[in-house]
Formats: structure tokens, C-alpha cells, sequence
């Protein structure tokens, strides 16, 4: 009998939750394939998860939204042993297990094959984080000379979109949102030409912005309204502000002659997924992840992730 070595939750709580051992590596089974994990990014999805905050999830559990690595065994003609994939979202770490494993058992239709001459750890920085700052970049339809705001700039979304944004329009300029002083000074060293403190969900600034990525979500929308120009574009794509549900009205608050919109890594396809790595490719996009830790050391990557430390993409290669 096969084993591996995964990270395994039998209830909920704080890092020390996660247990790593040897466990029985998943057989294929029809529209099902194994792939051989090189490499996962942590989430705070995950992190909520192994609090207990994801009531649908059962323990015992594998978590991991995402991963990549190479087929080892597929019962699809379209995947080949050996091949270079990406599997993101999709109930993977929730309704099946998922990534935080040397080997990973996934549907199908969830796998999707990637070219690449990236690194292993390059790569495992772009799935879900990438994914969604890439929608949120297409929704927002930016052209060079809009003035573009982030709030929530600290998060790997917030950061993989400014380096997706930069790659394209070196010269645009992008202003970010941080809760903490002390994360001016950081995020003006990674590219942001502004750094706006955003207290208790209000913006501590009477600028407009032409284009507007919301990563707090319902709790700051109302204060987002009020930042948006004429004509402008508001793309809500993250729920940082931990509120799940909107509560105004459109007719009567949402700005005249604006457009609101959102970006949703759970709608994924092949096509944007690939053109995802080409834009990345074309664009000479840093995706290099700002911390990278070994399966063992699991624990260590969440406590990371949750410190107020913690900036950029989180890694954690188990191969």
C-alpha cells in the first residue's frame, strides 16, 4: 500500500492543528486523476477552515484550495503522466482533500495543464492568488492613464495585482490601502506611488480614483462608493473586511454613471488560465513567492500567515 506524507486536521484550532504523517496515497478512480504535488500556496480560506469557520467542512481533512506539480496517473485522454498542471478551488480542501500532501486525488475537469519554465515555487505562487488578481485586472479594463487605487494592497491578491498591473503600465499611477502605518513604508518599496490608511473601513483621503480593486468587501463598500469617479470601475474581489453580505441598495447608493463588478477565482476555465501564464511570460511579471516552507515545517507557514508580519504569497513545497 502507497503512503505519503500530508498534513492532516482532525478538528479544529490553531496551527499546532495540523498534523503531519504518513497516510495512504489515494488510488485513481474514475474522472479522477493523482497528481504529484510539487508545490502549494497557503490561503486565509484554509486559515479560516482550520478555525473551525467553514461549517460544510468535515474533519478528518487534507486542506489546500490549490496546487500544482505533474500527472502521475490520470484517467483522462487529455492529461499525460508527466504533464505540468494547476488545480485550484473547485471544493478542493473542503468537500475532497486537498493539496497540503505529496499527492493530491482530483476531478478532471479541475486539472489544467500549464506551460511553464518557471520554478517549482514560481509557479505554485500563482494559481488561486494570481487567478483572481488576473480577473479582477481584466473586469477593471484599465487603460494607461487611469488613476487605479487597491485597498487592501497588503494582501497577496492586492500584491499580485500591482505586479500584473506594473508589468503591463510600468508607469501607471496605483495607490494602496493598508490598515497599519507601519506598512507604508513596505508597500511604497514594492511599487505603490501612494500608501492611504484605511481606518476602521474609512479611507483617510478625499481622492477619486478612476478605477477601484476592493478586497475588504462588504464592511468598506459604502466608503468605496465615495472614492470612485465618473465613468470609473469598482471590482470587488475580496471579503477582507470578514463581512459575507451586501446591505445597500443599488438605485440609491451606488454612484451615478459607475460601473461595479466582481472577480471570482471559482469560475475558472483553461483559456484563462493559460492566458494567465502567457501574460505573465510577456510581461516579465515577478512571481517569485515571499516565503517558502517545507511540508514539515506546515505550522510555522500558517502562524506566518497570520502574523502581522506576513506580505506577498506564502508557499510551501512538499516534494
Amino acid at each position: 500500500m502507497a503512503q505519503m506524507k500530508a498534513a492532516m486536521i482532525y478538528e479544529a484550532g490553531g496551527p499546532e492543528q495540523l498534523k503531519v504523517e504518513m497516510v495512504k496515497q489515494p488510488e485513481v478512480k474514475a474522472g479522477w486523476s493523482l497528481v504529484k504535488v510539487m508545490g502549494f500556496g497557503i490561503n486565509h480560506s484554509e486559515i479560516f477552515t482550520r478555525k473551525g469557520e467553514s461549517p460544510s467542512v468535515k474533519f478528518p481533512r487534507i486542506l489546500g484550495i490549490e496546487c500544482v506539480g505533474v500527472v502521475e496517473e490520470s484517467t483522462s485522454p487529455n492529461l499525460k503522466n508527466g504533464q505540468k498542471v494547476v488545480s485550484f478551488m473547485g471544493e478542493m480542501g473542503r468537500a475532497y482533500d486537498g493539496g497540503y500532501a505529496q499527492y493530491c486525488l482530483l476531478p478532471n475537469d479541475n486539472i489544467f495543464p500549464i506551460k511553464s519554465n518557471l520554478s517549482w515555487p514560481e509557479i505554485a505562487a500563482i494559481p488561486e492568488t494570481y487567478y483572481t488578481a488576473y480577473m479582477s485586472l481584466k473586469n477593471l479594463r484599465i487603460n494607461e492613464n487611469d488613476k487605479v487605487l487597491v485597498r487592501g494592497a497588503t494582501s497577496g491578491v492586492g500584491y499580485a495585482f500591482l505586479k500584473l498591473l506594473r508589468g503591463r503600465y510600468p508607469n501607471i499611477n496605483c495607490v494602496g490601502t493598508s490598515r497599519s502605518e507601519n506598512k507604508r513604508a513596505l508597500l511604497e518599496k514594492v511599487g505603490f506611488d501612494e500608501v492611504i490608511i484605511d481606518q476602521d473601513n474609512v479611507l483617510q483621503t478625499d481622492e477619486s480614483f478612476d478605477r477601484i480593486l476592493d478586497l475588504i468587501g462588504p464592511a468598506a463598500i459604502l466608503d468605496t462608493f465615495k472614492h470612485i469617479n465618473k465613468q470609473g470601475i469598482i471590482c470587488i474581489t475580496g471579503l477582507l473586511g470578514n463581512k459575507w453580505s451586501f446591505d445597500f441598495e443599488p438605485l440609491e447608493e451606488l454612484p451615478n454613471s459607475t460601473y461595479l463588478t466582481i472577480a471570482d477565482s471559482s469560475d475558472r476555465n483553461q483559456t484563462d488560465v493559460s492566458d494567465l501564464f502567457s501574460y505573465i511570460e510577456k510581461y516579465h511579471v515577478n512571481v517569485k513567492p515571499e516565503k517558502i516552507f517545507s511540508l514539515d515545517d506546515i505550522q510555522e507557514a500558517h502562524r506566518y500567515l497570520e502574523s502581522s508580519n506576513s506580505f506577498g504569497k506564502v508557499v510551501v513545497c512538499p516534494n
